[in-house]
């Protein structure tokens, strides 16, 4: 059973990205006040923070004796809405407001990232998500279609938009990629990058916020209509 334990009040508004950093028992968390920080990502060190938002720029924040930000990136011309990070630790993917993808590469031996590639789509998208090295998935604003790499792999019936607060979800482990789109959409990826839709939970809004475990067996959710926590527990067949 879970049980509230703490509470934390710096916040002055709302609090939109949190991160826990294993190896130091830390939290970052993310709020809305001035400009928006959009989503917030960490390396498998956790040494290296990434962090996206409504100023366009992407932040790299390493660990000294205290977190610095290094490098900044301003190739968005609008809010930075998403970001991903490869299995390999080396590439960076980020969407937004500007109907443009990115691809951002980390550099040797200085270690210094860039731009390598600038990707134009057809509208904006507020998520994505690496599958693996090669391949990512991104959903557009208009919620009805799911995309790797540009080529249209799921068509879903015509949905509102995706409401961006909430990340596309990707676990290495069962191979589950989980989107929103008014509902949770579970596909199961195979080794050809073949899929399948195995399950669809629908929740009746789009105000929905949620995480997997680390090994993917359980999945929490809080949604507006409900305003409950909820746990689920993944169930092979």
């Amino acid at each position: 059973m879970l049980k509230l334990n703490q509470v934390i009040g710096q916040h002055q508004s709302e609090v939109i990205t949190l991160n826990f950093i294993k190896q130091s028992n830390q939290l970052i968390s993310g709020d809305c006040h001035s400009n928006w920080i959009r989503c917030l990502i960490l390396n498998n060190n956790e040494d290296l923070f990434i962090s996206s938002s409504n100023d366009k720029t992407i932040k790299f924040w390493f660990k000294k004796n205290e977190w610095i930000c290094q490098q900044t990136i301003t190739d968005h011309s609008s809010q930075v809405y998403q970001l991903s990070l490869n299995d390999q630790q080396m590439q960076v993917i980020s969407c937004g407001y500007d109907i443009l993808i990115l691809v951002i590469e980390q550099s040797e031996p200085n270690k210094y990232w860039n731009v390598k590639q600038k990707i134009q789509v057809d509208c904006k998208g507020y998520r994505l998500c690496f599958i693996n090295d090669n391949l990512f998935a991104f959903q557009p604003e208009n919620g009805n279609l799911i995309s790797l790499n540009q080529k249209i792999l799921q068509q879903i019936k015509e949905r509102k938009v995706v409401y961006y607060f909430h990340n596309n979800l990707f676990n290495k482990n069962n191979q589950l990629l989980i989107s929103m789109i008014n509902m949770y959409i579970l596909i199961r990826f195979t080794e050809n990058a073949e899929f399948k839709v195995e399950q669809s939970i629908q929740f009746g809004t789009n105000y929905i916020y949620g995480q997997l475990s680390d090994d993917g067996e359980y999945m929490i959710n809080w949604d507006q209509t409900s305003n409950e926590m909820q746990i689920r527990k993944l169930k092979e067949q």
